[in-house]
Parts: C-alpha cells; sequence; structure tokens
C-alpha cells in the first residue's frame, strides 16, 4: 500500500476512533462530516458488493442463470436503473449471500427498518462492526474501499 494509501487509512481510524468515543449527547467533529454525506445507492452496493466477491458482470449472469444480463446489472450498478424489480433484487441476494430486504430497502420498495433510526450507528461492515458504523460512515468506507482496490496493481 502506497503512503498515502496509509496516511488516509490511519486518518480514518483516528475519525472512527473519535466517533466511537463521543458519548451520545456530545457531538464528535464528524458528524458534521458525515451529515454532509450520502447513503450508498443501490447500484453503489451492488457493484461493490460484486467486486469484493471478484466476480465479473458475466459471471454473475450466468450465476443468475441470465435472468439478470451482465448490462442490466451495469445499468444498476450505473444508477441508470435504480429500482430494478423484487425478483431481480432477490436473485442478487441469493448470488451475493446478501440480505435481501436490505436490497429492497437500497431500491426504496421498503421504509430504512424502523428499529434503527437514521442517525443510529450499525456494524454491517464486518471489519469495523464492533464501531458500529452510521450509514454516512459505511458511505466512506465503501468509497475508500473502491479507491484502494483501484491502486492495487492487477
Amino acid at each position: 500500500m502506497s503512503s498515502s494509501g496509509l496516511a488516509c487509512l490511519k486518518k480514518l481510524a483516528v475519525r472512527l476512533d473519535w466517533r466511537c468515543r463521543a458519548t451520545d449527547d456530545a457531538r464528535s467533529p464528524l458528524s458534521a462530516f458525515a451529515e454532509e454525506t450520502v447513503k450508498p445507492t443501490l447500484g453503489q452496493y451492488l457493484a461493490s458488493i460484486r467486486q469484493d466477491r471478484k466476480m465479473s458482470l458475466r459471471q454473475v449472469e450466468e450465476a443468475s442463470g441470465k435472468e439478470v444480463s451482465n448490462a442490466y446489472l451495469s445499468q444498476l450498478e450505473t444508477g441508470k436503473i435504480v429500482q430494478p424489480s423484487p425478483n431481480v433484487l432477490n436473485t442478487l441476494s441469493e448470488i451475493y449471500a446478501i440480505d435481501y430486504i436490505q436490497l429492497m430497502e437500497l431500491a426504496g420498495y421498503l421504509a430504512p427498518s424502523a428499529a434503527r433510526k437514521a442517525t443510529q450507528r450499525h456494524g454491517r461492515v464486518a471489519t469495523f462492526a464492533e464501531h458500529n458504523l452510521t450509514p454516512e460512515e459505511e458511505a466512506e468506507l465503501m468509497k475508500y474501499l473502491k479507491f484502494l482496490r483501484m491502486e492495487k496493481p492487477p
């Protein structure tokens, strides 16, 4: 990893540690920044998961029995299609072994879970599960992960 990549990772770790130490009623310095960020889109999330599974668009198409074409998946990942059918979401959740309900929420079919407010932190990113990340923090981690993956030699 490059020195600039390590520096970014260290800054992120400091931010996360600072965020985790903040009490519920105290605003951390990261909170103002986090409010300006957005939750990952369905397309960004699907692209991140596919890359994590080291699958090509064509491999997903084959795994779906051609139910989801590589062109359609590409349009989903780039945001040209924002609300695929629940059947497509179910197929992708099975291929990627991810939560179908979360995909339905990201696609706008279901309201986000009432059990967790948008400002509450959660632990969906396994590496940082103990940090109980907010959706904004998760979005930033996904952006950083994408950045790191672009730096890796093939």
